[in-house]
């Protein structure tokens, strides 16, 4: 946690240095590919962190600490449609690169690029880790007693924002963006199960290459602030934006 807060604090003093000419609240939301839905903490997101390169193309980065409650574990023997990680705290850290498209009534960003997260707090959805395994064997009951090796993951991202001014000095952002990652994630142990009634057998599991899947949409809606004129804040410079 203390690494977290460091982070973090390191990223917001270096907006200062950024020359920060807007401002912005907004809510962000991740939808994960066979896990659940999932929200930021407030307030320990902030994103659009950056400068511009020339008049069309910015770089961004940022930081935003999620509560997830459930992501998907990948490249096991079997397959499960349900989140076999259970709730834990993720910092998401991208880095983009920024295509700005300004018009007189909006503003249209393309973006894309990599990022870094890492999961703390970790636990394991055991019931439906059992239920999983109950199924891939074709066992009636199954009971795991399993333990995981936790390691930070990579990624890459795309998305698109539209910036829409409300008046001269306030802005809507509407942002959407398809993430696809994996965190090496090894699981090991025993099952217990086998037939109601028959005999129950004990079998050891080492799922070395399972990988925690960081795959899906994230969405954000906020609200700018700064700049002037009629086109949009934000098509002057592109700098700092808090969730």
């Amino acid at each position: 946690m203390r690494k977290i807060t460091v982070t973090l604090l390191f990223i917001i003093i270096s907006s200062v240095f950024l020359k920060a000419q807007e401002v912005g609240l907004s809510f962000s939301y991740f939808i994960p590919r066979n896990g659940e839905f999932s929200t930021p903490i407030s307030p320990f997101s902030i994103r659009g962190i950056g400068f511009n390169v020339n008049k069309f193309i910015a770089i961004e980065t940022g930081a935003s600490l999620y509560r997830m409650a459930g992501l998907a574990i990948i490249d096991l023997p079997f397959d499960s449609k349900n989140s076999l990680l259970g709730p834990n705290f993720t910092l998401f850290i991208p880095a983009e690169v920024v295509f700005q498209f300004a018009g007189n009534s909006a503003q249209f960003d393309v973006k894309g690029g990599g990022f870094f997260f890492y999961g703390f707090d970790q636990n394991l959805n055991n019931g439906n880790f059992d239920r999983a395994y109950r199924k891939y064997k074709n066992w009636e009951v199954a009971n795991g007693d399993l333990s995981f090796e936790n390691n930070p993951g990579f990624g890459i991202h795309a998305g698109v924002e539209l910036t829409i001014p409300i008046t001269n000095q306030v802005s809507l952002s509407l942002e959407t963006n398809y993430l696809m990652g994996t965190a090496k994630f090894p699981v090991k142990g025993n099952f217990t199960g086998g037939a109601s009634n028959g005999t129950n057998e004990k079998v050891a599991v080492d799922f070395k290459d399972a990988k925690i899947d960081f795959t899906g949409l994230e969405f954000s809606i906020g609200l700018l602030f700064g700049g002037g004129g009629s086109a949009p804040a934000k098509s002057k410079s592109k700098s700092k934006r808090r969730r």
